[in-house]
């Protein structure tokens, strides 16, 4: 009997021995895949702030024209620079990765100017969303940078309150529509008690230019004008940043596990989706819907993230989400580590009677 374990147990260092040198292999196969595409290009990276940033002043100027015109004219204009907007914050995300840009120097120029038009502290933001990258899918991680979610276990094991206020924070317009403004507008004005000098003192600076930059454009266009253009804008593009941000982590099929089990390889591959937009989508958006390669290498910049994808069949045959298969995504709540997959809160109840009926001694047909 003792040698029999013997067996078993070396059946089983060899297993694991032959899974890490698979893993091993993996890593060493997409790591040379993506080099290719870590490196930034000055002349794209360029014409995208020429295309963006300068589209999205333009704008600006247009509304301010349209003033003297017709409001059923600045408004569909302040829609559209809430989609320049978007683009403005994927420059944004990139710069503070260090990969817009070869020089960092230049990286951190851009992503102050664009984190000033976002309403983002560039260093601030920059940490915090380090923190998710290096904790994405991890159960025992979760807390910054992500979206709040709970496991069904944390769940039923709340109180009353945290129960209500859960259910209050995933509600889609909670989540959707009033959430993204305030986040950016509200929360953003204030650091994280973990923060360190630098990053305190990013929040601080972004303040007070946020606070003259408000106080240019009122002088300029009238405090009513610009409030009902700036909430617009920033309406649009944080509405639509917070659902692509929820989209990459929270769909049929995402990944989640305990610390000792989590793969950065499968968290990027396997717990960011390949959200595969309408081509007008996708470049307001920055080609963020290739958020698997995103996560793979937060190096490769936005304008690479497509080729990279279209490289390797490896890449290939992750399979897309649609924007129709993505309205899916709303109902989803908690995550059932059970079954290993997202589920809404009608699903959790429904697992919950056929639990009180099975201990009940019905038949699952009766349930």
């Amino acid at each position: 009997m003792d040698t029999q374990a013997q067996f078993a147990d070396q059946g089983k260092e060899s297993g694991d021995a032959a899974e890490a040198i698979d893993r091993r292999g993996e890593v060493a196969r997409w790591k040379a895949v993506v080099s290719e595409y870590q490196k930034p290009n000055f002349w794209v990276a360029s014409w995208q702030i020429i295309n963006s940033v300068g589209a999205y002043a333009v704008l600006w100027y247009l509304m301010y024209l349209s003033l003297s015109v017709s409001w059923l004219l600045t408004f569909p204009l302040a829609v559209l620079a809430g989609g320049f907007l978007v683009r403005v914050f994927i420059i944004f995300h990139d710069c503070g990765h260090g990969s817009f840009f070869k020089s960092q120097r230049a990286n951190h120029i851009w992503g102050w100017i664009t984190g000033l038009l976002t309403f983002t502290p560039y260093y601030h933001w920059r940490w915090e969303h380090s923190v998710h990258h290096s904790t994405n899918g991890d159960l025992d991680r979760r807390g910054i940078g992500d979206i709040w979610t709970y496991t069904v276990t944390e769940y039923l094991q709340s109180s009353r309150w945290e129960k209500f206020s859960y259910h209050l924070a995933r509600h889609p317009l909670i989540l959707f529509v009033l959430a993204p403004v305030f986040l950016f507008v509200i929360r953003e004005r204030f650091f994280s008690p973990k923060a360190k000098p630098r990053e305190v003192k990013s929040v601080m600076m972004m303040n007070v230019a946020v606070i003259a930059l408000a106080a240019c454009l009122i002088a300029v266009y009238g405090v009513v004008p610009w409030l009902i253009i700036q909430l617009t804008t920033v309406g649009v593009a944080s509405t639509a940043g917070v659902w692509l941000f929820y989209i990459q982590h929270q769909f049929d099929g995402a990944y989640w596990e305990r610390s000792e089990d989590w793969d950065y390889t499968a968290a990027a591959l396997q717990g960011s989706s390949y959200y595969k937009l309408p081509k007008v989508f996708q470049w307001f958006s920055g080609n963020i819907g290739f958020h698997h390669i995103h996560h793979l290498s937060s190096r490769i910049p936005n304008y690479n993230l497509e080729r990279c994808h279209r490289s390797d069949p490896m890449f290939e045959a992750i399979k897309p989400l649609t924007m129709a298969g993505s309205l899916k995504s709303i109902t989803f709540r908690l995550w059932d580590e059970e079954s290993r997959k997202l589920i809404s809160f009608r699903q959790l109840k429904r697992q919950q009677r056929s639990g009180n009926r099975a201990e009940e001694g019905l038949e699952p047909s009766q349930v």
